[in-house]
């Protein structure tokens, strides 16, 4: 029997209201949902067919218009930015869970070419704990005959701004099905252009996370068209291999065309997709234990390397030695770099200076590279990371209200305290009380002068603590509402650091009250970072472990914490997350 689906909206994160279709299940009793993400160009209605040829009748369906697609609103193949797109992912499942009532772990996501990058970098991105991922040729790299194409198309977004750049792409290449190609070509819904910012997004985000797999936990099941005209393959298979399920699967199917879900001969890959969904049902939703990534996990490895010196005569080795030598000579003219010099480029005294984001320098040349210096994506996302931080913070105290709770708040490494007191004092709700620690007395004395500058003396204190005692933060005399530990435990590798730290906060916090937390999933200039900059310990190199957002929600629920907010930067660098305490098991 042919379902019927219902037409439906949702306000996503900035306000705009995107068209997604429901088909509600045909038995008495829900099992899931299987969410859908079209390929670029297209909308949800491209998608339908699978609801009947799937044939899970005790299955919800989902499936939107991408904004800037279909039936929701936007410029044509526009959206703000690539992480705008995924940060609607997030919105949209988060809809489903709350106005329809279909746990994330009830989730199963079939994502189509464009659709299956977006919904892969929001399952790196993320970490939803969702049952299943299904990709059906995903768009990692595309296919750009022109010779040069993308960087000529980097070129030209510098010189002209954003513009549209048009597919021509025919439909006879998509598709062997004559009545798709058909309904291709005469769909007025399906649009034939994309911002070039989406379009270098799209392969900034694909190569970012083809790379990154391992990340992934969810267990995934990628379909690879065996004659893509649209797509490389290659990308795709890196995927998969670097993929960190136990319950991953790859099927390549000859001869099919792009449009996996709308080829003739599509049979065989519907029957494959239904029965990977409903093995995932059958089985416990698939947990891969991280709190122990530190010791054996990938990204261990990766420190492991970057610690390890090079040969002084090596070609990288020169290149090392040459690269510190002239962020020596830059730190003569730069305040920046002089002062990452100094203090540590991971210290509070550099942070705080980056939060400014005012060149200062000797002359002109000086502040020149004062601006380069501060123009550094990491530092970009440094300074959106505090935004981030500022805004869940706000949304945390908002809800503090909204229950009648007393907002108290406890930032365990405030560095200078500039974030979160900017934060506090352009909200809404005064707290009844703040307090700022660190473990550098030149942070504290720092923040006790900011916290007078702002007039805050009366609310607000600075004190030296240890932000990994947890027996220390358990005993705050405050009972903090609001624990906020924001750009800490990124610069320690150690999990059991991180576990004490949070066991405290975790004693410390009453139920209901919140953590807003930050992490660090990936970073486009570990090996720089670790070759030319050292940190406030004493000088020594600045390596980073990263962990995903996996392993860091994981360390934060063992707390007894759960993750309900999350924003990340464009670049996929900083997340920042709110969770609340949730209360002790009988």
């Amino acid at each position: 029997m042919t379902r019927i689906g219902e037409d439906d909206r949702f306000t996503t994160h900035d306000g705009v209201e995107l068209f997604y279709r429901r088909w509600a299940a045909t038995t008495e009793r829900r099992r899931g949902a299987v969410v859908l993400f079209h390929r670029g160009h297209e909308h949800g209605a491209r998608m339908a067919h699978l609801v009947d040829e799937l044939d899970l009748p005790d299955f919800d369906f989902y499936a939107w218009d991408a904004r800037g697609h279909g039936l929701s609103p936007g410029a044509r193949g526009h959206s703000p930015s690539f992480s705008h797109s995924v940060r609607d992912v997030e919105t949209f499942v988060s809809h489903i869970e709350q106005e329809h009532g279909v746990a994330r772990a009830d989730m199963a996501v079939v994502a189509q070419s464009v659709g299956a990058v977006v919904a892969a970098t929001w399952a790196h991105d993320y970490a939803p704990r969702i049952r299943a991922l299904v990709l059906a040729a995903p768009a990692f790299s595309v296919k750009l005959y022109v010779p040069l194409a993308r960087p000529g198309l980097q070129l030209l977004r510098r010189l002209r701004g954003n513009f549209d750049v048009n597919s021509y792409l025919k439909s006879r290449f998509l598709t062997h099905d004559p009545a798709r190609r058909e309904s291709f070509d005469a769909d007025p819904l399906i649009s034939r252009a994309i911002s070039v910012d989406i379009l270098l997004g799209l392969y900034e985000a694909g190569e970012r996370v083809a790379a990154d797999a391992r990340a992934i936990t969810i267990p995934t099941q990628v379909l690879v068209a065996g004659a893509d005209f649209v797509v490389r393959s290659g990308p795709q298979h890196a995927f998969f291999v670097g993929l960190a399920s136990g319950a991953k699967e790859r099927k390549i199917y000859p001869g099919l065309y792009h449009d996996l879900l709308g080829e003739r001969d599509r049979a065989p890959v519907i029957a494959d997709i239904r029965r990977f969904v409903l093995d995932r049902f059958a089985e416990p939703l698939e947990t891969v234990d991280l709190r122990w990534a530190d010791r054996v996990g990938y990204t261990r490895d990766e420190a492991d390397q970057l610690a390890s010196p090079l040969p002084a005569l090596s070609l990288r080795g020169l290149w090392w030695s040459a690269y510190r030598a002239n962020l020596k000579l830059g730190g003569l003219l730069s305040e920046g770099i002089k002062l990452g010099h100094a203090t540590g480029f991971d210290s509070g005294s550099t942070l705080d200076y980056v939060y400014r984001d005012t060149a200062q320098g000797v002359g002109v040349l000086g502040r020149a590279i004062d601006r380069a210096y501060l123009d550094a994506t990491g530092w970009r996302g440094i300074r959106q990371r505090k935004l981030n931080v500022e805004e869940l913070i706000r949304i945390a105290l908002t809800r503090l209200r909204a229950d009648g709770a007393a907002a108290r708040v406890v930032d365990i490494a405030a560095g200078h305290g500039r974030y979160v007191l900017e934060a506090l004092i352009s909200g809404v709700v005064r707290p009844e009380s703040i307090l700022l620690r660190d473990y550098s007395e030149l942070n504290v004395a720092a923040g006790s002068k900011l916290i007078a500058e702002k007039g805050l003396a009366d609310i607000a204190r600075f004190e030296r603590g240890d932000a990994f005692d947890g027996a220390d933060l358990a005993a705050l005399s405050s009972r903090p509402t609001l624990a906020i530990v924001s750009g800490l435990y990124e610069l320690f590798p150690d999990n059991a650091l991180v576990a004490r730290s949070l066991g405290g906060l975790g004693r410390a916090v009453p139920p209901g009250g919140f953590l807003v937390y930050t992490g660090q999933p990936w970073h486009p200039q570990l090996e720089m970072i670790a070759r030319a900059l050292t940190s406030h310990r004493a000088g020594q190199a600045w390596v980073m472990r990263r962990r995903t957002q996996a392993e860091m929600d994981q360390l934060v629920a063992a707390a007894g914490f759960r993750k309900i907010e999350q924003r990340i930067d464009p670049w996929g660098i900083f997340t920042v997350s709110l969770a609340v305490r949730e209360a002790e098991e009988a």
